[in-house]
């Protein structure tokens, strides 16, 4: 382990764009595919490798649901939320906002009431026996249309469990275009929650700017395209909305061809705020540690660069003032305790 890792590895972390389904370790998939057999899941986690290679975003997409369906009932629900947070432990993670899609599960069956204890059962066990404050993005599987939408908007607004904090949209951005979401964005804002779509992931700027423009978004998931567009990266910057960064994804996807092509350096160079994420995880064979190690390959950051990623996430997201300042505080003190000790 070089030294860089070492310091990522203890560093604490807060992650802001992380999805509930696509965070189960093949570890967590096993179990839920050995719950429920005849399922094309692989049960065998080495299987797991080869069936989470992606030709291209639709093959991705085939596969996640396919892992959507292996959560059919609540217990699923809160067995997969807490071990995804006891995962994120391991990390250090100590604050998430977890993405979630409740109508997915709400359509195949599990009470909307039932999915919401779940999750909240999980949170509250992960923060008081993990250490891990979990919070949650409702987030809108755009594929699945205007249904999807109003399911998830009554959920968000109407039922609004107490670990929720965003409203987001996801899924192919081809042929699914932001305005359409409009009324459900307006509905969950006025309930004060926090918009964080997707754009700009597999399609060009346009798609972010329609996320600014019609979805009021304050901070944008990915915004891979936006470097194309120096108008928008100069709006983002000017008005200091973040981008949620995911290399391993956007290459696993096919968004960019390779790491060393990713914008991640052009997005900085540009003055835009950047916060570095692991999207699905388990599914690309990577993890947030692994993140910031190429990140910080491809920013050329020592272990205060890397710290400063870290202040990023944690300054951008939506705990509280007090839990911020605690968290910077842990990311100063590990920074401090490395400094000295590389003296």
């Amino acid at each position: 382990m070089s030294d860089l890792t070492a310091f990522i590895a203890g560093l604490p972390k807060a992650e802001l764009h992380v999805h509930h389904v696509g965070s189960a370790s093949p570890r967590i998939v096993a179990q839920l595919a050995e719950r429920h057999p005849g399922s094309r899941v692989p049960a065998d986690p080495e299987a797991l490798a080869e069936y989470f290679t992606f030709t291209d975003f639709a093959h991705f997409i085939e596969v996640y649901l396919s892992v959507v369906d292996l959560i059919r009932d609540a217990e699923d629900v809160r067995l997969l939320t807490y071990e995804i947070a006891r995962d994120m432990a391991r990390q250090q993670i100590r604050y998430a906002e977890l993405t979630v899609t409740p109508y997915s599960s709400v359509k195949r069956g599990i009470p909307d009431a039932a999915f919401l204890e779940a999750i909240e059962d999980a949170r509250t066990a992960a923060e008081r026996e993990l250490g891990v404050v979990l919070r949650w993005t409702f987030d809108i599987p755009g594929e699945a249309g205007l249904e999807a939408a109003e399911v998830t908007a009554r959920m968000a607004t109407e039922l609004a469990p107490e670990g929720l904090v965003a409203f987001g949209l996801g899924g192919p951005e081809v042929g699914v275009e932001r305005p359409q979401f409009k009324p459900y964005f307006d509905r969950a804002l006025a309930a004060g929650l926090h918009s964080v779509p997707h754009a700009g992931e597999t399609t060009g700027p346009g798609t972010v700017w329609d996320a600014l423009t019609a979805l009021r978004a304050e901070r944008i998931g990915h915004g891979t395209s936006a470097v194309q567009d120096p108008a928008l990266l100069r709006h983002l910057a000017e008005r200091g909305i973040p981008l949620e960064v995911c290399p391993t994804s956007n290459v696993a996807t096919r968004a960019v061809a390779d790491l060393e092509s990713h914008p991640l350096a052009d997005m900085v160079k540009a003055g835009v705020l950047v916060t570095i994420n692991s999207d699905d995880p388990p599914m690309f064979g990577t993890d947030l540690n692994g993140e910031y190690a190429i990140a910080a390959r491809l920013l050329g950051l020592d272990a205060a660069g890397v710290a400063a990623l870290a202040r990023n996430a944690v300054d951008v997201s939506f705990l509280d003032a007090a839990g911020r300042a605690r968290l910077n505080a842990e990311i100063d003190a590990h920074l401090a305790d490395w400094q000295r000790h590389e003296r």
